[in-house]
Formats: structure tokens, sequence, C-alpha cells
């Protein structure tokens, strides 16, 4: 006979109901649960529930920490992406579990979390120095999201973490190469094994990933010159994996610019030499457009830390690679474009993502920097 069933209760929401053994008489205890998303997402939180009660883990929920709480949700929240997952993990355990882990979850109180805060702020970095208001509130939005499914199933009466506010992120200037620090870049990237990928980042805006991930397949050098970006490239404690992009809108196809077609052109000359000089023979379609000398994907924060030690090596503007994707978007803004091309050139979710991240640009543009810009490239690609 079956302990438990599932049925559904919205359009993406089930109700778990399972039963318990929780008497020395042999009565059972009945627990309900909602879960959100497919139906198979329901089933498998409704094994490991039964799994977890049968080898005596499952917590009572007038019993239960946040610790056990957060743990539980990040186990069951099959609809993280890896690297999200991991993140928050880290948090949990970094800025949640050691100051609130311990706390029964219905003595929980707005109080303690706005105390939480103030102890972050204040010592909740490493070795006990301040910590960003950025990143308390990226652990007070895994907090809220954990205690969010306690209100889900009905373990706790209300989400104590919605009460109290997060501390004000104050927004930092995003990072942006005038065009004579494009020019001077660039020149000095010449001949190192960063320019194509930086170059064609310039030209393109794609996010690091993207470019990690784009094949010779997905690009197109002859006629209508573009690069289609179909997947990503991602990093984590288990290693590298190709995703699908970021969002729905992240899947697009980029115009290239001249400059950017002749950096390729070259680059793939270059690659065709490597591989036949190692026997590997010429590059196929599906042979990655930036990759390790042997073919084989390369770290996303290898690449980072190469971008940094080329910036300090070369005399280069300190900014990060995410850098040169602002940059190509504040060309774009200075030469008109209006803020709904940008956004699908770029790959946001949405214009007003677009908006929010550059809207200050969009009140201050230079006519002149995307020709600029444009010229500079064109001068080192000669």
């Amino acid at each position: 006979m079956s302990r438990g069933n599932i049925t559904r209760r919205g359009k993406n929401s089930w109700r778990l109901k399972f039963d318990v053994s929780r008497h020395a008489d042999g009565r059972r205890e009945t627990r309900y649960v909602t879960v959100k998303g497919k139906r198979q997402d329901a089933q498998r939180e409704l094994t490991r529930l039964l799994a977890q009660a049968d080898t005596g883990t499952l917590p009572e929920p007038s019993r239960m920490t946040v610790e056990e709480c957060i743990t539980g949700w990040l186990d069951g929240a099959h609809g993280l992406a890896p690297k999200t997952a991991e993140r928050y993990r880290q948090l949990a355990e970094q800025q949640i579990y050691p100051h609130l882990g311990a706390i029964r979850l219905q003595k929980l109180k707005p109080a303690k979390v706005q105390e939480w805060h103030g102890s972050l702020i204040k010592s909740g970095g490493k070795d006990g120095k301040p910590l960003s208001a950025q990143t308390v509130t990226h652990a007070h939005r895994v907090l809220h999201r954990a205690l969010e499914r306690g209100v889900e199933n009905e373990t706790l009466a209300r989400n104590v973490a919605s009460i109290v506010s997060p501390p004000k992120v104050e927004k930092e200037e995003i990072e942006i190469l005038s065009a004579e620090e494009v020019a001077a870049t660039l020149g000095k990237l010449q001949g190192h094994d960063l320019y194509s990928i930086a170059a064609v980042a310039l030209a393109t805006g794609m996010r690091r990933g993207e470019l990690l991930a784009a094949r010779w397949s997905d690009c197109a050098l002859d006629g209508a010159a573009c690069v289609r970006v179909a997947r990503s490239l991602e990093e984590t404690k288990a290693g590298l994996r190709f995703k699908p992009p970021k969002s729905k809108r992240s899947r697009r196809t980029i115009s290239l610019p001249p400059n950017a077609v002749g950096v390729l052109c070259e680059h793939r000359r270059k690659q065709l030499e490597k591989r036949l000089a190692l026997g590997l023979g010429r590059p196929h379609p599906e042979t990655l457009i930036f990759c390790n000398l042997e073919g084989s994907p390369m770290s996303p924060d290898d690449l980072s830390r190469d971008w940094a030690r080329a910036c300090k090596s070369l005399g280069l503007p300190k900014v990060t690679f995410h850098a040169l994707r602002h940059t190509h978007v504040s060309a774009l803004i200075a030469a008109g474009l209006d803020v709904i091309a940008i956004s699908r050139r770029i790959g946001h979710s949405s214009p007003t993502v677009t908006l929010n991240t550059y809207g200050h640009l969009f009140l201050n543009t230079d006519a002149a920097a995307a020709n600029a810009i444009e010229a500079a490239m064109m001068r080192t690609t000669r």
C-alpha cells in the first residue's frame, strides 16, 4: 500500500501527502507538503521525504532548525542551476549557519534577522572582516527562499525574512573602457593569446561563458557574418558543463562587424596551424572557437585569471573581462540604438533589465564613441 500520494493544486503546484510512523502504538502521523514545479519534481521530493522518514532523519516540524530547513530546501531545489545551488550552499554555510543555523524555525524572530544583518556587515567576512551589503543581501535571499518553502509546506505560519529588509546596496558604477582605452588595450594585446577573444567580446558583447561555448558551426564569416549563441559554458566544483543560455532571449544571433570577422578569420588560421602541428587535423564544425591548445574547453575562471594577469603585465586598464561586454553596450547606446535593439543583441531577458543596468548611460551618451571604438579596432586588425 502506498504511503504517499501527489495531488495537483494548481498549474505548477502539487500537494504531497505521506505517512510517518511516530508513535509507539503504531499510529502514523500524516504530513502535508506543497511542491512547485513539474510532477517529476514532486515525485522526487516525495521519494526524498519518505527516505528520510525511513532512516529517522526527517525533522519534526516543530523542532526543525534553520539549518535543517535550508539544507532540506537546497537538497530538493531541483529547479536551481548547478552554479546557483553551489553559490547558495556557500552562502548558507559561511553566512547563515554559523549565526542562525541552530535556531528552531518557530523561534526565529524578525529582530534576530535584523541582528544577523548587522553582525555580517560588521564582521561576517573572512577573518572577521566586514562583509559587503551586496553579499549580505544575497545571503538574505537564500534565507528568504528557504523560509518561503517552510510557509508553503505549512511548517511556518509566516516568513520572517519578508518582514525585515536586507541592507540597502549602493549601485556601483559599471566598468567601461573609453574609446582611447579600447584602442590602447587591443594594441597592447596584439600577439597575445587573449587578443582574439577580447576583440570578439568587445565587438559582440557576448558573455564569458557564451564565448567559451561557441563552436565554428555557430559562426558564419561569409556574406551576412554572424555568430549564434546556442549555449554557455559553466564551471562548478563538479567541473565544466555546457548548458542552455541564461534565458530564453539569451539564445540569439549576433551580426558581426567587419573587424570581428577579420579577427576570427585570423584566429581560425592560427588554430589550424597549431592543430596541424600537434597532429590533430583540421578543425571540424563542432570544434570550439576559443579553447585550450588540444581543443578542450577553457575554464571560465582561468580566463578571468589570465585576463587579470595580462592587465597587470601589459599595463592594461584594471577592469574585469566582463567589462568588455559593458563597453560594447556603452558603444551601442552612444551610437543611438534603442533599448529594445540593445537588449536583444546582448541577450537580456527584457529591456527592463537593460535599463536597470545601463540606464544612466542612456542619459549621458557620447555620439562619437561607437565610431571611435570601431575605428580603433580596425586599426589594430589591419
